[in-house]
């Protein structure tokens, strides 16, 4: 897979809120683009994140702008709403389908992760036929000369090796303490979902209020 430029080397913060962009673009569009309440929010979530963070405005807000001038995220206004929000240019930026964009969102929002892992998590960002497509299309995105994502040494006792993206962040992958949901986690993908939306209307409802409490002002 040869890319028209090479992949960029992102910092956690940015690979959070550039992840957590794609992640709603599929699963939550009726509020995609983003605001940056929302996106703040959707950072912060305590479901489907490895680690879990507490971001402020101004750090969501400075990987935003370093997002910006690299191209991999661009801002979208349109009607009576004059909030900026925000959208991820990651698939116009690099040639990647859908089905490759939601492993690579994955891997960077959860961590490393099997095959098996990134069919039973992806059921919202996108409908793999079967583990076999799945594995297809992490070859795919470990070929060519600027891969995407790279297979980690298979550690004793485990069946299945786990892939990595190559996006940059700090992740010492030489940690065992990998990114695993209980079964009971990974079948609860529509209290997961509701949960995600709440966040996501709350940050909404915060923003309308604080724009609310300027006009009075």
């Amino acid at each position: 897979m040869d890319l028209q430029q090479t992949l960029p080397a992102l910092d956690d913060t940015e690979l959070r809120v550039l992840g957590s962009l794609m992640e709603k673009s599929r699963t939550t569009p009726d509020y995609y683009p983003m605001t940056v309440n929302s996106l703040i929010a959707a950072c912060n979530q305590k479901t489907s994140r490895n680690p879990v963070v507490q971001y402020t405005e101004e750090t969501v807000v400075l990987a935003l702008n370093t997002l910006k001038r690299r191209g991999l995220v661009s801002t979208a206004t349109g009607g009576t709403d004059r909030v900026v929000k925000y959208k991820h240019n990651f698939a116009i930026v690099y040639p990647v389908i859908p089905s490759q964009v939601a492993i690579i969102c994955l891997l960077i929002l959860r961590g490393a992760q099997t095959p098996g892992e990134l069919n039973t998590n992806s059921g919202r960002l996108y409908e793999f036929e079967s583990i076999e497509e799945v594995q297809d299309l992490l070859t795919e995105l470990s070929s060519g000369e600027h891969p995407f994502i790279k297979q980690l040494p298979r550690r004793p006792g485990q069946k299945e090796q786990r892939y990595v993206h190559l996006l940059g962040g700090s992740t010492d992958w030489s940690d065992e303490s990998a990114f695993e949901e209980s079964p009971r986690a990974s079948s609860g993908g529509g209290l997961e979902a509701r949960v995600a939306k709440l966040e996501q209307e709350l940050a909404e409802l915060r923003e309308a209020f604080d724009k609310l409490m300027k006009e009075w002002s």
